[in-house]
């Protein structure tokens, strides 16, 4: 992407809508704009986790997640453009595989908690789950490239498996459900 803003009060979205990447205008409240605030805050989300205290490995990959969600809301923003391919869910398998065979078996459920840097990869979990279900909703009437959808699902899950490592890394127990 060569375009960098130097205005950021335009003005133009007074009116009820916004620029796309292709310089078309549409309603704040599309549901293509909807997908893109949500990958966007997804990914200052991550950006709140990595300001915690995290190990190295997990900071820089939750780097990398950073940049493809970016290059995500970029696809996102400029229709018929593809960032997000099957290398990017394939990396994104691979981290969910290594940090899922450090840990033991899931024998229940867990509430999102334990340290503070487990709970906000509970929060970036959910606000994942979310974007997910708005880009399933934007594909049901625009095309969205299948890798996009296919990395959010991974990603909520990884984010599920840093949140239990991280709270191993801690020294602390998982929140497990009890009634």
């Amino acid at each position: 992407m060569a375009t960098r803003l130097s205005v950021i009060t335009t003005r133009t979205g007074d009116t009820g809508t916004t620029g796309l990447g292709d310089g078309s205008r549409i309603d704040k409240d599309a549901p293509r704009i909807t997908a893109m605030g949500d990958v966007d805050e997804l990914n200052s989300t991550i950006g709140v986790l990595r300001a915690e205290p995290l190990p190295h490995a997990i900071d820089m990959l939750l780097g990398r997640i950073q940049n493809d969600l970016f290059d995500m809301g970029a696809e996102l923003c400029i229709p018929g453009h593809a960032a997000v391919n099957t290398d990017h869910v394939l990396y994104l398998e691979e981290a969910l595989a290594e940090h899922n065979a450090t840990l033991g078996k899931l024998e229940e459920f867990i509430l999102p908690g334990g340290t503070r840097a487990a709970a906000l990869a509970h929060v970036a979990r959910t606000i994942c789950r979310r974007a997910e279900r708005t880009v399933i909703g934007l594909n049901r009437s625009e095309t969205v490239n299948a890798p996009v959808i296919q990395y959010l699902n991974r990603l909520s899950d990884l984010c599920f498996v840093l949140a239990r490592v991280l709270n191993r890394a801690d020294d602390k127990r998982d929140v497990l459900w009890g009634r």
